[in-house]
C-alpha cells in the first residue's frame, strides 16, 4: 500500500497547471502552481536527480505566491541539452533562458535546492537578474569535502561505472532501487515512520526519471565539482541560507561560513533535520521564506 502524502491536501488547494515550454531549443516541463495575478513569484530549481516534485511540500505551505517549478534539463520530463554539457555553465544559460521564455527575467525570485543552489549561485553571480535569493540545503563546501566525503567518493565511481557499463546494463545500475534506498535512508533523518515512509516511496518514485546516462553523469560531475562558496561573493540581492543542523553534505560550521562570503545574507537553522528539509521541515522552511520575502 502506498505511503500517503503528509502535505496531499495542502498542495491540492494550491491551484496547479502544467506547461512545456521551449528553452534553448528543447522541451522544458514545468508546473505553475498558486495565483496568476499574485504579488510575488518564485521559479523553484530542484537537486540532482530530483524534479519539480521535490519541492512541492514547501510549496503547499505558501499559498498566493506563484511558482515556477520546472524539471532541469534531462531530469523528470525535460529534454536534455541538445548543444551543450550539462555542466554548471550550461545549467546557468538553460536557467537564464527559461526565465526569459516564461516572463518572469529579472522578477522572479530564485529558489535553489542542493544541487540547485549551486546553479542558482552560479547564476546570479554571472548577472541573471533577481530581486531575492532563497537557498534551501545549499551545497557549501565541495561534497569530497564534507562528513559524507567517503561516499561521495563511492559515488562517483558509481556513476563512472554506469557510465561505462554497456546500456542496458549501465541503466539498470544507475537506477537501482538498492542504491537508491541506501541514499534515501542516510539523508533521511525523521523518526516518524509514517513520514519516513513516504519519504522513501518518493525517492523510488522520482530519483530515476532522468533522460540518459551521458547527461547524467554530467550534472553529477557537476554537483560534486562545485559549490556556492564559489559564487557567494558576487551574488549582490539579499539572500536567505535555510540550512539544516545534522546535514551530513554541507555540515553546520561550513554553513555558518558561507553565510559571511555573502554581500548581504541571513542564515535559518531548522534543527532536528538533515539535507532533506523540503521533505521533513517543509512548514518551518516555508515560514523563513514567508518573513524573508515580506
Amino acid at each position: 500500500m502506498s505511503a500517503p502524502s503528509p502535505y496531499a491536501d495542502a498542495l491540492a488547494r494550491i491551484p496547479a497547471r502544467d506547461r512545456t515550454l521551449e528553452v534553448l531549443g528543447v522541451s522544458t516541463h514545468l508546473v505553475e502552481y498558486g495565483p496568476l495575478d499574485a504579488d510575488r513569484t518564485v521559479v523553484l530549481v530542484h537537486g540532482f536527480r530530483g524534479d519539480h516534485h521535490g519541492l512541492g511540500p514547501v510549496v503547499a505551505q505558501l499559498p498566493g505566491i506563484r511558482f515556477l517549478a520546472p524539471d532541469l534539463p534531462g531530469f523528470g520530463t525535460s529534454e536534455p541539452l541538445a548543444d551543450r554539457a550539462h555542466d554548471i555553465e550550461g545549467y546557468v544559460a538553460w536557467l537564464d533562458a527559461f526565465l526569459h521564455a516564461a516572463g518572469v527575467h529579472g522578477t522572479a525570485v530564485l529558489l535553489g535546492h542542493s544541487f540547485g543552489s549551486i546553479v542558482v549561485s552560479a547564476a546570479v553571480a554571472s548577472g541573471v537578474p533577481t530581486p531575492r535569493v532563497v537557498l534551501v540545503n545549499p551545497i557549501g563546501q565541495n561534497a569530497l569535502a564534507g562528513p559524507r566525503g567517503v561516499l561521495t567518493r563511492l559515488a562517483v565511481g558509481f556513476y563512472r561505472a554506469g557510465a561505462a557499463l554497456p546500456e542496458a546494463l549501465g541503466f539498470a545500475v544507475l537506477r537501482s532501487r538498492l542504491v537508491t534506498r541506501i541514499m534515501s535512508v542516510t539523508m533521511a533523518k525523521t523518526d516518524d515512520k509514517a513520514l519516513l515512509r513516504w519519504i522513501h516511496e518518493e525517492h523510488d518514485r522520482y530519483f530515476s526519471a532522468f533522460a540518459n546516462r551521458d547527461s547524467l553523469l554530467e550534472a553529477f560531475r557537476a554537483s560534486v565539482s562545485h559549490d556556492v562558496s564559489e559564487y557567494a561573493a558576487r551574488v549582490s540581492p539579499s539572500t536567505l541560507l535555510i540550512v539544516a543542523d545534522e546535514d551530513d553534505i554541507t555540515p553546520l560550521e561550513a554553513q555558518r561560513h558561507l553565510v559571511t562570503l555573502f554581500p548581504d545574507a541571513r542564515l535559518e537553522i531548522i534543527e532536528g533535520v538533515g539535507h532533506l528539509v523540503h521533505y521533513e521541515k517543509p512548514v518551518e522552511a516555508a515560514a523563513a521564506i514567508r518573513e524573508f520575502l515580506a
